[in-house]
């Protein structure tokens, strides 16, 4: 599609319109109905009005339209068997299942001895290469399960998600880890 300066271009998608202000190779600088220069790709625009023209025909926008979807398919990823079927590590986190001696521990002290816990079994799981892991922490009122997706979110290597509800119900966070990562 041939743009030139002073177009009036909609972003694909985006519900932004404007005017070609400025076009320096493939990037297209628009300056939109509220005043703002944007830059875009020419392939994230398409042409409603021009200075020669009033308006493409509704034949010429669904074909771009068309052209864009098809070039956006998502790819399926086929996992392999032995993935799908991985058995996992299970952690346990709540708090009687650690140790004995809560009674006169604070909710400070507890919560740190869980994320203590956690981090080491999950230091353990990387050195034993072992690919997943689940940690139990229960539903209540999510302090647990929030400092852990902290925890987690520090590593790299590692990807997280609710896990099986069938299984777990809500309390519970499945940690997948990747093992090749250089």
């Amino acid at each position: 599609m041939h743009l030139t300066i002073g177009d009036f271009v909609s972003v694909l998608d985006e519900d932004i319109n404007g005017y070609i202000t400025n076009i320096s190779g493939d990037t297209i600088t628009i300056e939109t109905d509220d005043g703002f220069p944007m830059d875009f790709q020419s392939s994230e625009v398409i042409k409603t009005k021009s200075f020669s023209s009033n308006v493409f025909s509704n034949d010429d926008i669904n074909a771009v339209i068309t052209e864009k979807e098809q070039s956006h398919k998502p790819k399926s990823v086929k996992v392999k068997p032995k993935e799908r079927n991985l058995s996992a590590m299970e952690v346990d986190l709540h708090i009687h299942q650690i140790t004995t001696k809560n009674k006169y521990m604070s909710n400070f002290d507890m919560l740190n001895l869980q994320l203590d816990t956690a981090r080491h079994k999950l230091e353990f799981a990387i050195k034993k290469r072992i690919q997943k892991v689940v940690f139990i922490h229960g539903v209540g009122e999510g302090v647990l399960k929030t400092e852990l997706e902290y925890l987690l979110s520090r590593y790299d290597n590692v990807k997280y998600y609710a896990a099986d509800y069938q299984k777990y119900g809500l309390g519970a966070t499945e940690v997948y880890i990747y093992q090749n990562v250089k």
